[in-house]
């Protein structure tokens, strides 16, 4: 996900950790976009969030990011995670647990 403003993108990070819909979301200032938008190409400075959750979860974590989001179409993509440190992705589970 982007978001255009720091406090923006803590506070949606706020609620997803919070509503248990993510385990960890991580805030990376400093990105910047090119993109077209109405007609135009925009460039602006953004910051990228990355959160960790289930795949059973990411369509609730989209709705409510679509709920807390400024954009009129904020990105929210999912990637697939292939594999990883098996006590990671149990910890990411059990921190979701009580919204699955």
């Amino acid at each position: 996900m982007t978001a255009g403003a720091v406090g923006e993108a803590r506070r949606i990070a706020d609620a997803l950790v919070s509503e248990r819909l993510a385990a960890c979301v991580n805030i990376l200032p400093g990105m910047q976009s090119v993109y077209r938008w109405q007609d135009a190409i925009q460039r602006d400075d953004e910051i990228v969030l990355i959160a960790k959750t289930t795949a059973a979860l990411v369509d609730r974590l989209g709705d409510r990011v679509r709920e807390l989001h400024s954009y009129e179409c904020p990105c929210i993509v999912s990637l697939a995670i292939d594999g990883g440190n098996p006590a990671f992705l149990t910890w990411i589970s059990e921190q979701t647990e009580e919204a699955q």
